[in-house]
């Protein structure tokens, strides 16, 4: 079975906030987790409602997103779909590790650089 997730941008990365968002990517998985598809959408607006909407309208599974108020977030699960949500990062890497079956809420995806001393 396939799994369809929504992502939330902002400039290559997952936007801060869900009710903020104007760009989502639309991935979708096999069931052995390899890339199948993925596709950008520019929202004219940013509203939570119609991001439920499209999320619903396109059968999506799971959505992965910065901070999401409790409203949407339930209302979603309600609809069974699964939302990790805090992540923050470059969409890319996001992107990895979900297709490596590794994403949680919570991930913060930064790579750290140390500088010379």
């Amino acid at each position: 079975m396939e799994h369809r997730i929504l992502i939330t941008v902002a400039q290559d990365e997952i936007a801060p906030r869900f009710d903020l968002t104007t760009e989502v990517l639309l991935v979708t998985l096999s069931e052995n987790d390899d890339l199948i598809a993925r596709k950008s959408f520019l929202l004219a607006h940013a509203s939570g409602d119609e991001l439920c909407d499209l999320a619903l309208s396109r059968d999506m599974g799971v959505i992965v997103c910065g901070a999401i108020e409790d409203e949407y977030y339930h209302y979603l699960r309600w609809k069974r779909i699964e939302v990790i949500d805090s992540v923050m990062g470059p969409v890319e890497e996001v992107i990895s590790c979900l297709v490596q079956g590794k994403l949680k809420t919570g991930d913060i995806l930064y790579q750290r650089t140390r500088e010379k001393e």
